[in-house]
């Protein structure tokens, strides 16, 4: 099937796209000049004159099961390691239920929002959730949506100088055998995979210098990519010193993780220098401006980054920081933090938009999704600008970002609608919140 999204009202893929561009089958078949037509007949057209298309946009960074703890009130009002201290018992009696239903969530949200690619960190394995990867792997593939679900990890405990209880850390042994087995289980490694995994060591302060470099080896060895925290509180940066001898960086060097096989979380307390060995070693950063704001955790220096030739993207963290996992809201909060430190001529709405699609890609080792040209796959988000907000707009994707696009008209995952006016196609969302509300509701009553 072929159809032609025709004469879009803006497009991020400029003046070559103008008129539009041709979807055939899961791909970008055609970019089409303003007053062109396809180079042969389309089954379906697509009026697309009051929509903004983008890129698919992708979250390189979230917790899905954070989802059941939003606005938790044991939390309220901390900075991260006081609110992980208080969050940790709750998380402790996470079911596969509650996962499921927490992921499927997060994946709906994220999609209204544009997003058709997700990162999840799932680091919290109580006794009853050793399978927490292939919970979330089928909850992505009901939803249609591409994902990284990186198979985190936490060893050291509370009673081991950590922060997390006993109850939800692992033994070395369990961590890397399970790490190799959902690689060899769900891990899509060619273009156009909607499910891919990768290895994720939780922190510095959560798991063993050995965690870090045995996952090292065997994401090597796999060839899949690691993701981690790193640099996002200045009490991180205190504990690395104190118990490593070093800042975080020269950690993540020691143990093997400085390459471009590398993302990392937050990356907000790097010194110029560190910023330079980021970008030559081509670690990307995934900033997560919402939650970066809600914990006081600092500003992310993303315009030195990106600078230095460190990939940047976007990220939605989880939903007990943010307390949302909508990723065009994710955008315009990255604009204003930005302009915050760098002043507005260094940030535009462009950068920002470039990070959530191209940037946010290539943090994830693709170049299948993330731009709209003959080839790539047809991820697409399309947002109308007929709200109050948007009356007497200028520039249509400065608009998006300037006056709070949150919500898409359409979205396509590999060729296919999976938003339609604003709805989910085949999925009742009201019973999915319910559902969701309920399990929540368990989760705080501990039960």
């Amino acid at each position: 099937m072929r159809i032609w999204i025709r004469d879009p009202l803006a497009i991020l893929a400029g003046d070559e796209a103008a008129g539009g561009l041709v979807v055939e089958g899961d791909r970008i078949a055609e970019c089409l000049v303003a007053g062109a037509a396809p180079a042969t007949p389309c089954d379906h057209t697509f009026d697309a004159s009051g929509h903004v298309v983008l890129p698919g946009l992708i979250n390189t960074h979230h917790h899905f099961y954070q989802t059941l703890t939003r606005a938790c009130g044991p939390a309220l009002g901390k900075e991260l390691f006081d609110w992980l201290e208080a969050l940790y018992p709750i998380w402790a009696g996470l079911t596969p239920d509650q996962l499921d239903v927490a992921s499927r969530l997060a994946l709906a949200e994220l999609l209204l929002s544009g997003c058709t690619t997700a990162a999840d960190h799932h680091y919290v394995f109580p006794q009853g959730l050793e399978d927490a990867v292939d919970v979330q792997a089928a909850a992505a593939r009901d939803m249609r949506m591409r994902v990284t679900l990186t198979r985190g990890s936490m060893n050291l405990s509370v009673d081991d100088g950590g922060l997390p209880p006993p109850s939800v850390v692992q033994d070395a042994e369990t961590i890397l055998a399970d790490s190799e087995r959902v690689i060899d289980a769900f891990h899509e490694p060619g273009e156009g995979a909607f499910v891919r995994i990768a290895l994720a060591p939780c922190s510095p302060f959560s798991v063993t210098r050995e965690i870090m470099r045995d996952t090292a080896r065997l994401a090597e060895e796999k060839g899949v990519r690691l993701h981690t925290h790193l640099a996002e509180t200045a009490d991180e940066n205190a504990f690395c010193e104190h118990t490593f001898g070093c800042r975080p960086l020269d950690y993540l060097e020691a143990v093997g993780w400085l390459g471009d096989r590398t993302w990392l979380a937050h990356g907000i307390h790097f010194t110029p220098e560190e910023i330079e060995r980021l970008g030559r070693a081509g670690t990307g950063v995934a900033h997560c401006p919402g939650s970066n704001m809600v914990l006081a955790s600092g500003l992310c220096p993303a315009v030195d980054l990106a600078a230095a030739g460190a990939p940047v993207g976007l990220g939605v963290d989880g939903s007990a920081s943010e307390d949302a996992s909508n990723l065009m809201q994710e955008v315009r909060q990255a604009l204003q933090v930005q302009r915050l430190r760098y002043g507005a001529a260094r940030i535009g709405h462009a950068d920002v938009l470039h990070w959530a699609t191209a940037g946010s890609a290539a943090c994830l080792g693709r170049d299948d999704v993330g731009r709209i040209a003959p080839g790539r796959q047809a991820d697409l988000a399309l947002f109308k600008l007929d709200e109050p907000r948007f009356s007497g707009a200028g520039d249509p994707l400065a608009a998006l970002v300037l006056c709070g696009a949150h919500r898409a008209d359409r979205v396509m995952v590999g060729g296919a609608w999976r938003v339609i006016e604003g709805r989910i196609v085949d999925l009742d969302l009201e019973a999915l919140m319910a559902r969701h509300c309920e399990a929540a509701r368990a989760m705080a009553r501990g039960s």
